[in-house]
């Protein structure tokens, strides 16, 4: 495994990570949970991504109850929840970035996961209705309890980034340590192109979700159009419809299938490799509902070698997205 820094701070984050979206709590039952985590933490994975709007808490739960049943240090292994979405019935104060939400967010989601404190906490989606002010505030005071050991964003804008870069400056507060986009072979604007004063200026980290395309990448829709995965889990419609909606992209799925082929590996592993190869990704989180298909994708890391710039130029021909680059 190899292990990269979290933006410009000092914790070391492995470059492949696991997260709990949609599994934990909902697809699977605690056992495979169970051997997933294992399966993860033998392989050198610290970092583990979850939320509270995951499963409404119960993917917490399910990762808690794990981990406290190891006896592996607490310290070799970092945690993650998210704020914004809530965990309850969606009233007033239950959202949001506000300090009240904030606040019982966190504590909220050190219960479920059953630890003192959370490494990585991040504001899952901006909010409109509170001043960031507030939220920058209320992320430094929980920093400075020892509740959590960093905060980030997660799916924010450079302008809205920025912004909170520019208040915790003014205040002599905390600033934001990582954000955590969806970064893959069609979703790359984010990564390649806003963000990049940030990265420069800032040292933002990222942890970025989603590096198969919701399974796209995976290859498994190619010719098929299996019933057992997340985008025909009731609820996830939506997910379903960006995911498959364009023609266009199951083309371009067809034509890596076949590069991967031709370069003796794997489309999940090429396709992981591409992400961790750009030197702003931090970590890139793995999804998994079998434990064989973590170990698949944990073997991307023996792809990098494969991405020589002939094969990176192979792949752009193919692709026909990359994000024209600002002029500076």
């Amino acid at each position: 495994m190899e292990y990269r820094r979290l933006g410009k701070s000092g914790l070391q984050v492995s470059v492949l990570s696991f997260g709990t979206w949609v599994t934990f709590g909902k697809q699977i039952d605690n056992s495979l949970a169970d051997q997933l985590i294992s399966t993860a933490y033998e392989a050198g994975i610290n970092f583990f991504d979850n939320a509270e709007i995951y499963a409404r808490g119960k993917s917490e739960t399910v990762l808690g109850t794990i981990l406290k049943s190891k006896e592996w240090p607490r310290s070799s292994y970092c945690l993650s929840s998210k704020v914004f979405f809530g965990y309850e019935e969606g009233r007033p104060n239950q959202i949001g970035l506000s300090r009240k939400h904030i606040v019982e967010g966190c504590h909220a989601a050190l219960k479920r996961l059953q630890v003192d404190y959370i490494d990585l906490f991040y504001c899952h989606r901006p909010d409109k209705n509170t001043p960031i002010e507030e939220t920058v505030w209320a992320m430094n005071t929980l920093i400075q309890q020892g509740k959590i050991l960093y905060w980030g964003t997660s799916e924010w804008s450079n302008d809205e980034i920025m912004q909170a870069f520019v208040v915790a400056e003014r205040y002599h507060l905390i600033g934001p340590s990582m954000e955590q986009p969806q970064y893959n072979m069609f979703e790359r604007t984010k990564l390649e192109k806003d963000y990049l004063l940030l990265f420069r200026d800032y040292g933002l980290g990222t942890t970025i979700w989603s590096p198969l395309s919701s399974g796209l990448l995976s290859g498994k829709y190619i010719d098929a159009n299996p019933t057992n995965t997340r985008l025909n889990i009731e609820g996830m419609d939506w997910l379903k419809e960006r995911t498959l909606g364009d023609s266009s992209k199951l083309d371009k799925t067809k034509a890596l299938y076949e590069l991967a082929n031709q370069l003796g590996t794997s489309l999940p592993k090429l396709s992981i490799a591409w992400c961790v190869k750009n030197k702003h990704v931090s970590t890139a989180i793995l999804g998994a509902s079998k434990v064989e298909q973590l170990k698949e994708n944990l073997g991307a890391l023996e792809a990098l070698p494969l991405l020589t710039s002939e094969v990176l130029e192979t792949i752009e021909t193919i692709l026909q997205n990359k994000p024209v680059q600002p002029l500076y």
